[in-house]
């Protein structure tokens, strides 16, 4: 049985149940003006599709084939905001969307590689046919939520794996939220394993009575509350 997580931020939770249990419908464009705040994206890493969605309808606009992140370098799970926009050229295709994701530089783009789309294949970005991104752009305005998804684990599709010094992503982002919880993470939330992060992983081990080391395995998982249920 495949395992289900409980490690889900609200509102992210909500767009999830919200885009699976609604109609698709087509419709005409429509202008930014009558429905920005009513907007929201939300991308489905296992289906490879992007959803613009109408919050106050209940209802998904459009639908689009994507190019997700390798499996080496997954594209950022979680709720994110657009933070810029601008016309490109070139492997990124002809438009840029970016989030702010704080651990590196994600965005939905389009490509110049179209046969991609439908894979894993991009170092973490969300790539689309460029003919779709531009119409997508048309409705996308900076501040508009973006749910990004990739199964019922979230960030720990592929479980509570070891971390240590130097890694980053939304398995990191995790851990700091639920370290900050517990009084353990002053520092701002970036997805990073860093420097500062290391002290408090340190901290919290020794005042938990596990072995003195550097990593987040399986007993600190366990400490801080965290868990995946079959």
């Amino acid at each position: 049985m495949k395992k289900k997580g409980f490690l889900r931020n609200v509102f992210f939770v909500s767009i999830i149940i919200f885009i699976f249990t609604i109609n698709i419908y087509t419709v005409k464009a429509i202008s930014k003006t009558d429905c920005d705040e009513n907007l929201a994206i939300l991308v489905d890493i296992g289906e490879e599709k992007l959803y613009l969605i109408d919050k106050e309808k209940n209802i998904t606009l459009k639908k689009y084939g994507i190019a997700s992140g390798k499996p080496k370098t997954p594209s950022p799970t979680g709720t994110w905001k657009v933070v810029r926009m601008a016309k490109w050229s070139g492997g990124f295709g002809t438009r840029w969307i970016e989030l702010n994701v704080p651990w590196g530089k994600f965005g939905i783009h389009g490509t110049n590689r179209p046969g991609t789309i439908g894979s894993e294949a991009s170092h973490g970005c969300i790539r689309m046919f460029n003919k779709d991104v531009e119409e997508l752009y048309e409705y996308v305005e900076p501040g508009m939520i973006v749910a990004i998804y990739a199964g019922p684990n979230g960030p720990f599709e592929d479980g509570l794996i070891t971390l240590k010094p130097g890694d980053r992503g939304s398995d990191i982002l995790e851990v700091q939220r639920k370290m900050k919880d517990k009084g353990y993470y002053p520092k701002d939330l970036d997805g990073i394993y860093g420097e500062d992060m290391k002290r408090y992983v340190i901290k919290f081990r020794k005042d938990n009575n596990l072995e003195n080391s550097h990593y987040i395995d399986k007993e600190f998982y366990e400490k801080l509350g965290m868990e995946l249920i079959d």
